[in-house]
């Protein structure tokens, strides 16, 4: 479950990437969605951030042990 809620996240974050992508071609920078794309955007890597570092914390997830 975890680790789907991770790749839940990572897929949001490329979603929000190139729909600021379209909005910059489409709109040419006249519009604040490009800017709000942003701000979901960082918000969504936050949020992913947090929620690595809660699992290895909690011990859900585990650090590779090998070099």
């Amino acid at each position: 479950m975890l680790k789907a809620v991770i790749v839940f996240l990572m897929l949001s974050v490329v979603v929000s990437l190139f729909s600021g992508l379209f909005f910059l071609i489409k709109d040419g920078g006249k519009t604040n969605r490009v800017v709000n794309s942003l701000a979901v955007r960082v918000t969504l890597s936050i949020l992913l951030l947090a929620v690595v570092l809660i699992a290895l914390w909690n011990g859900s997830l585990t650090l590779n042990p090998t070099p």
